[in-house]
């Protein structure tokens, strides 16, 4: 597998032959109470297992299936929450922005600016991000070749930034449906920049829940190995403590009891791979 320069993000460093790092937490910012609690429970857990942390949560979810779904707390007092959070776990974090005007306020809070899946193409929102300097972290749209990650990548350094992480999350397979393909990791690895596996999102079922997206987190155990055994810098896991209560994406999330073991699987064949290489 080819290594790649890492991408620093506060304390934590990706790539570059880097332990595997987690980013996790709700899909949704819930309340500035839940974000700090979740985010605190999960950092203890990646501790313990020696895992490097960012905590991830959107201040705003604008493509949410149906109007009447909950889309989050909006800019203003969502980066606020992230500050507590960053402040008070002690964590780096990121978040989503959706509009070009949202980049330089969200940077002044999040480590990481990320790209949704659907906007991977919208070339002021990539410039905007990359004006920044902060790490862009941009998801395949699922209607993408990860070949074509390529141009995504070519827009952020064209306006001076390297920081950047792709990630895959899932390709379109005929109607409410999603397929993860191995190959997509070592592809887009080959541009040079880390690569994240987001195993939760890429075991939606978008659209099928009759206005809401479904979901099959049971496999959440499946895909998490074999894209660390595929060589991924990192994993993207979105985590609830009852994920049958979340506000967002509630039957693809993981069980926040579930993680301890998960990660201890996925730190064993990391370092199993990278003995290997």
């Amino acid at each position: 597998m080819t290594r790649v320069p890492p991408v620093t993000i506060g304390p934590v460093t990706i790539g570059g032959g880097h332990p595997l790092v987690l980013i996790g937490g709700p899909c949704v910012i819930e309340s500035e109470a839940h974000a700090i609690e979740l985010g605190g429970a999960i950092a203890e857990v990646a501790r313990r297992r020696g895992v490097p942390y960012v905590f991830k949560a959107s201040f705003d979810k604008a493509n949410r299936t149906s109007v009447l779904s909950y889309r989050g707390p909006g800019l203003d007092a969502g980066l606020k929450v992230l500050a507590e959070v960053k402040a008070r776990v002690g964590v780096p974090v990121l978040t989503d922005i959706h509009e070009p005007g949202q980049a330089a306020p969200a940077a002044e809070v999040a480590d990481v600016l990320q790209i949704p899946a659907f906007l991977c193409r919208q070339t002021d929102l990539l410039l905007a991000a990359a004006a920044t300097g902060r790490a862009v972290n941009v998801k395949k749209g699922q209607f993408l070749a990860p070949q074509d990650m390529r141009h995504a990548v070519a827009k952020i350094t064209s306006a001076g930034n390297q920081r950047i992480i792709l990630t895959e999350r899932g390709t379109s397979y005929g109607y409410h449906n999603l397929i993860v393909d191995m190959r997509a990791f070592p592809i887009m690895r080959s541009f040079g920049y880390p690569v994240v596996f987001d195993v939760t999102h890429s075991l939606q079922l978008p659209g099928a829940g009759d206005g809401v997206t479904a979901g099959q987190a049971e496999y959440i155990g499946t895909l998490a190995p074999a894209g660390v055994a595929a060589g991924v810098d990192g994993v993207f896991l979105e985590i609830h403590e009852n994920p049958s209560k979340a506000k967002s994406d509630a039957q693809n999330a993981l069980a926040l009891d579930c993680l301890d073991g998960l990660l201890q699987l996925l730190v064993r064949i990391d370092a199993a791979r990278r003995d290997a290489s």
